[in-house]
């Protein structure tokens, strides 16, 4: 008996690569977004260490403070250009998680219909065993009665 044979085997194959690929790229964004988070977090950090930094000076002088002031206006720009970068990625990163949903979708599918087209067949195949079998019975059972028939010589 021969086995089962789903025709769609190369285009299930190629859903696999583009579910990969969907899934690699969605990683890939995922990863630049939480670089971006974290960029966020340094921005806040170093203001913080600045700033207590300066503050733990016995006497800062004017330039100190004007020297501080223009690293938390560097900072807050900074800030404000990651988070315009960071709703950028995010929103980049739904698209891919889309596409990445419906390679996944796609490709369960032609599983499905591998799955059912399996099931299937061995059901076709058990039918035939199954009829094998009873042709077997009967032509056994058959020759039997044939047998008791004949007259005794």
């Amino acid at each position: 008996m021969a086995g089962v044979r789903f025709r769609l085997d190369r285009v299930l194959e190629w859903r696999k690569t583009q579910l990969d690929l969907a899934e690699a790229s969605f990683k890939q964004e995922s990863a630049a977004l939480a670089e971006l988070d974290r960029l966020l977090l340094d921005c806040d950090a170093a203001a913080v260490r600045a700033q207590s930094q300066v503050r733990s000076w016995a006497s800062p002088t004017g330039a100190d403070l004007a020297a501080l002031d223009a690293f938390r206006l560097h900072l807050r720009a900074r800030k404000a250009e990651l988070a315009r970068r960071r709703a950028a990625q995010f929103q980049t990163l739904k698209e891919r998680e889309a596409a990445m949903l419906e390679a996944r979708r796609r490709c369960r599918l032609l599983e499905r219909l591998k799955e059912r087209r399996a099931a299937e067949w061995a059901a076709e195949e058990n039918r035939a065993l199954e009829a094998a079998a009873a042709e077997s019975y009967l032509a056994k059972w058959s020759r039997r009665t044939r047998k008791a028939e004949e007259p005794a010589a």
